[in-house]
């Protein structure tokens, strides 16, 4: 594969959102579904979790079951008044990713102005060609496939160039159901037939090439 076009989701794919990121956003999100649907904490953690599972993103099941402003909903939920301290970084990733061949793009189900902010925060903006957040695919979240060709047609893509680098399984099958070449990004044993490659992370990425039968000149 020659001039590749490098596919990027954003948490726990280039940085680590478990620690602190993450945290923070489930119970932003579980204090969301509290106030503006009236339930208590538990029912909220449920409904939050119900709703990833089954869709992908907790977003996707409070827009069709609620009528949830997505906007108001990512703004509110994505707040970080220390989001410089929360932030796990690895920073030989920066080195990784200008080693590799063809165009990078991030495709993240987070919002805008977080996507951002991470970016430029860690220094990886630079490296990137093209952002796209869950505003960018009209909040048609991964794993969804409409999500898939909004960025596809934007950016006048063949899929079959297209190499998805992702920590989320289901987004991968998506990918690969495409006709994109996938890697997950994941420390756990368990495989899948929809992964070309799995690495720990993705500061590995430049080994893979060869896997990927992807041409490491220029």
């Amino acid at each position: 594969m020659k001039n590749p076009v490098w596919l990027f989701d954003l948490d726990n794919t280039l940085h680590n959102a478990t620690p602190h990121i993450f945290p923070h956003i489930n119970r932003s999100m579980r204090a969301y579904i509290e106030q503006h649907l009236a339930v208590d904490k538990h029912e909220a953690t449920r409904i939050r979790q119900d709703y990833w599972v089954r869709y992908g993103a907790t977003l996707l099941g409070l827009m069709r079951h609620h009528g949830t402003d997505p906007r108001h909903f990512l703004w509110e939920t994505h707040q970080f008044p220390e989001l410089s301290r929360m932030v796990v970084f690895d920073k030989p990733l920066i080195h990784t990713l200008r080693r590799l061949p063809g165009r990078k793009i991030i495709f993240s189900n987070a919002p805008g102005h977080y996507v951002e902010a991470i970016l430029e925060l860690t220094g990886l903006g630079r490296c990137f060609d093209a952002v796209y957040s869950v505003e960018s695919v009209h909040f048609q979240p991964k794993p969804m496939l409409a999500g898939f060709r909004t960025l596809l047609r934007a950016e006048h893509l063949d899929p079959q160039r297209c190499i998805m680098i992702e920590d989320s399984l289901p987004n991968l099958v998506t990918a690969k159901k495409l006709g994109m070449k996938t890697v997950w990004v994941s420390a756990g044993s368990r495989q899948s037939p929809f992964v070309d490659v799995k690495i720990r992370s993705a500061t590995q990425l430049s080994k893979c090439c060869g896997r990927l039968q992807i041409s490491t000149q220029k």
